[in-house]
């Protein structure tokens, strides 16, 4: 067995895919080997149902207090795990390193914020009309529960589709993403170190081929109580509709395409760190990443020069190296970020800054006076290829910023506040910051989008209600009168 062979997660133990089957993984930069993992069948993501199963009854019978210490044990093992971590990221996705130690710093302290809500899982006493009748809501935990996380941000999104859902007393089956498979079992890793009881967390891999069979299987399973899934809306509305058919609830978080508007009274030099950390970090492979960059015509000059000084400053290579924009994920994301180049500049816009490819690195790219008629105005790049759109006032600036299909983040930049506030709160989506980027995340916030960027909310105590059920117990007279 090599170095980079790994295995699966499954009742506690390490497990290979039915028959032996494997796949590969390969370095995006590199084109060598990253990861071989199992391909697991349909046989094998049922064993992991069934192991999470099994462990289910005793989990959710275990103290708040005892699940509390395992994640916050989880939390260690992962910092301690976090150098290695950040080089499997690298790669396996070809991430920089600081992008690999953010992940691990903020899902430590995801598992950490999980770790303090065990405790937050409470009820309601309800007023009854029946005399002598205490009545109860409680909040019940559902299941086996799916997770279905990306390589985008592998262990800050893997971690948030199993933390709270353990914190909440479900056990988990954490389906890893093709593209990062050896990133998402070290989550698992952590938690089988921490010494959480085996089964309560089982980690699959599949190989890209199996993963429609795979998942399909997976949530047909009579054992999985309830699916969450971070991706693209396209694979989240299938997602969707297959637990529908199922009767099963879903948490999405799908895709996005921010907006950023810089409004005319806006401080220039902020609004281009804010606009330059949101568009570009993580190579704008992040699902709040700034999708849309609308600045009003009075500053727009100034600030698309100084925006695309920054940008033309961002240095873009191996993220082995000091750069700021390491490599795409496959050699052919980077490729579509030359056709989305191309159609802006052949319908009148100006590459002010970057426009260049080498293999699967992308400089950071600016793109002015873009227009509704090019495809960077409405599809999710998801690239450092970023559209600004010159608007006269505030009511364009939100009319140009709804103008979208999606709606998970938002930022607005202007120095008078309430003026700031009104903007924002006529921009549709589930999130959106003042003065501040749209690329953000902390644990316990309440995290999701509207429209087509999903539904239901990841995060805090949003999250303790999407991973349970409400369950209405009563205490009554046994002496009470009936009519017969």
């Amino acid at each position: 067995m090599t170095d980079n062979t790994i295995a699966m997660l499954i009742a506690g133990k390490s497990a290979k895919a039915e028959n032996g089957r494997v796949y590969e993984r390969r370095n995006p930069v590199t084109g060598e080997v990253a990861t071989i993992a199992p391909a697991a069948s349909v046989a094998d993501a049922q064993r992991a149902v069934e192991a999470a199963a099994a462990a289910f009854p005793a989990w959710a019978q275990t103290s708040p207090g005892d699940r509390r210490a395992y994640l916050l044990k989880a939390a260690t093992e992962m910092e301690g795990m976090a150098d290695d971590i950040a080089r499997t990221m690298t790669a396996e996705t070809g991430s920089t390193g600081p992008w690999g130690g953010f992940n691990c710093m903020l899902a430590a302290g995801m598992l950490r914020e999980a770790a303090s809500m065990t405790t937050q899982i409470t009820g309601e006493i309800i007023p009854s009309n029946k005399p002598g009748t205490l009545a109860m809501a409680q909040r019940k935990p559902l299941g086996v529960c799916l997770g279905i996380a990306p390589w985008n941000a592998p262990v800050i999104l893997g971690t948030r589709a199993v933390a709270m859902a353990l914190a909440c007393g479900n056990t988990v089956v954490l389906k890893a993403s093709e593209m990062s498979p050896a990133t998402h079992l070290a989550i698992g890793q952590a938690l089988h170190a921490a010494g959480v009881p085996d089964g309560v967390i089982n980690v699959i891999t599949n190989a890209p081929d199996d993963a429609a069979e795979v998942v399909a299987a997976l949530i047909a399973a009579p054992q999985v109580r309830h699916v969450n899934f971070t991706g693209s809306t396209p694979v989240g509305r299938i997602i969707a509709q297959k637990a529908a058919e199922h009767l099963k609830p879903v948490l999405l978080e799908l895709g996005g395409k921010a907006p950023l508007v810089v409004l005319d009274d806006a401080d220039i030099d902020a609004a281009v760190n804010g606009a330059a950390f949101g568009a570009f970090m993580n190579q704008g492979q992040i699902c709040m990443s700034t999708e849309r960059i609308i600045v009003q015509d009075k500053i727009a000059d100034a600030f698309v020069e100084a925006l695309a000084a920054k940008a033309r400053s961002l240095p873009a290579g191996d993220p082995q190296g000091a750069v700021v924009l390491g490599s795409m994920i496959t050699p052919e994301a980077a490729e579509k970020m030359e056709a989305i180049i191309a159609d802006a500049t052949a319908k009148g816009g100006t590459v002010v800054a970057g426009g260049k490819r080498n293999g699967s690195i992308v400089e950071a790219t600016l793109i002015d006076r873009v227009s509704a008629q090019m495809k960077v105005y409405a599809e999710e790049s998801f690239g450092p290829v970023k559209p600004i759109i010159r608007v006269k006032d505030d009511d364009e600036a939100v009319r140009v910023a709804n103008d979208t299909e999606y709606g998970l983040s938002a930022a607005v930049y202007g120095r008078d506040i309430q003026r700031a506030l009104r903007v924002a709160d006529r921009i549709e989506s589930g999130i959106c910051h003042i003065n501040g980027p749209t690329v953000a995340d902390e644990a316990q916030m309440p995290f999701g989008g509207v429209k087509e960027s999903g539904y239901g909310r990841f995060g805090g105590k949003a999250a303790i209600e999407a991973f349970t059920s409400t369950r209405w117990v009563t205490i009554e007279d046994p002496h009470q009168h009936f009519p017969f």
